[in-house]
């Protein structure tokens, strides 16, 4: 039977769309394939096993995710393993002394398209990385056909090594009853119908843009709901923070910083709308989250966005905080587009499937292997 690895070491150490497709993977893919075995790389640091079925085992690796020796340590632990196949989630895969067959997931190129958004040292790390992964790779899976066309046209990938696999969505995200709205708000302080964004505060999630936006929709709405901005800090993101003061949007500003898994549907559910007006996104889960619990988004128009909510969002220009500020007006002022949008979301959502998703992914390593 074949032996497939998963990295799943990253788990450890950040929380966000690359852990949830890990968790995704670890759960599904050995209930699909009974005879194939599954070796989860952990990183030693973490306690939990991830482990779901009989055809799983838990490797501890000492291996640091994005160690700048990364690449050579990880193929030493790999080795003893003797896999048929590792697949590496955040794209990085070891070298491969072993002979085993390569398949890795590029969710995103921002740090090609956009590295003044990155930081000097996650720059030189990851412009370090991307040829020699691309190069070591058997197969290339993305999570869009916008990240796909990113991968052949900027690192000169071929078409037949590059396939876009859908992710899926959580099943926890749907509509919240009224007292677990209720509840989340009280325990945060909200309003009533209350503006979102979900997402890690950094360069490429446009969040100065988004305040800009918001102080002129405030300008032609003076009771317009105050704006919760929920996630956790990133990367250079410190003067979004004085940019709110500047625009004299303090008092209409909340910040809801490590909001706790288990409230993102309150949270979602309890929103007018849900705004991403990024400059770029592999995938994008916050509006997909939003259309399942029955909130309108307003979204960029940029990269994957489009892709993922189809017709149920509407799109704005992210260099423009007059496009997003209008979009967020009608939706405001026009119960009669929100009920559509609501409607028109929950259908989107309900296509993005993690089974599929591993399905797949599945259909993916079995072609490697057969040497297609």
């Amino acid at each position: 039977m074949p032996r497939f690895g998963l990295d799943a070491r990253l788990a450890y150490y950040q929380q966000g769309g690359i852990t949830q497709y890990i968790y995704h993977l670890i759960r599904e893919l050995p209930a699909l394939d009974p005879v194939g075995e599954y070796v989860i790389l952990h990183s030693r640091k973490d306690r939990r096993d991830l482990s779901t079925a009989p055809n799983q085992r838990r490797v501890a690796c000492w291996t640091p995710a994005h160690h700048r020796l990364e690449r050579l340590a990880l193929a030493v632990e790999v080795f003893p393993l003797r896999l048929d196949l590792l697949h590496s989630p955040d794209f990085i895969p070891p070298h491969k002394p072993g002979g085993w067959r390569s398949v890795i997931t590029i969710h995103d190129l921002t740090f090609l398209h956009y590295p003044d958004f990155l930081t000097a040292e996650s720059r030189r790390y990851y412009n370090g990385q991307i040829e020699a992964a691309v190069r070591c790779a058997d197969h290339i899976l993305t999570d869009s056909e916008a990240t796909r066309l990113d991968v052949l046209n900027l690192l000169g990938v071929p078409p037949e090594k590059v396939t876009t696999v859908l992710l899926g969505l959580d099943e926890r995200f749907r509509p919240a009853p009224p007292e677990a709205i209720r509840r989340v708000r009280e325990a945060n302080n909200l309003p009533e119908g209350y503006l979102l964004f979900v997402g890690t505060f950094e360069p490429r999630k446009n969040l100065g843009g988004l305040l800009r936006a918001y102080a002129r929709l405030r300008d032609a709405l003076p009771d317009a709901p105050p704006l919760v901005i929920a996630g956790r800090r990133g990367w250079l993101y410190e003067e979004v923070f004085t940019l709110g003061e500047e625009l004299g949007l303090s008092g209409s500003l909340i910040w809801l910083e490590d909001v706790p898994h288990d409230d993102l549907p309150a949270l979602y559910s309890g929103a007018a709308a849900l705004c991403l007006p990024s400059f770029y996104e592999g995938f994008g889960f916050p509006p997909l989250e939003a259309m399942a619990c029955g909130t309108p988004a307003v979204v960029s128009d940029r990269a994957s966005l489009p892709e993922v909510v189809g017709e149920a969002a509407l799109l704005i220009n992210p260099d423009d905080p007059e496009s997003l500020a209008g979009a967020l007006r009608r939706l405001l002022t026009d119960s009669q587009l929100a009920e559509e949008l609501r409607r028109k979301g929950l259908e989107q959502a309900r296509k993005f499937d993690w089974r599929e998703t591993a399905r797949r992914t599945l259909a993916v390593y079995r072609r490697v292997l057969e040497g297609e």
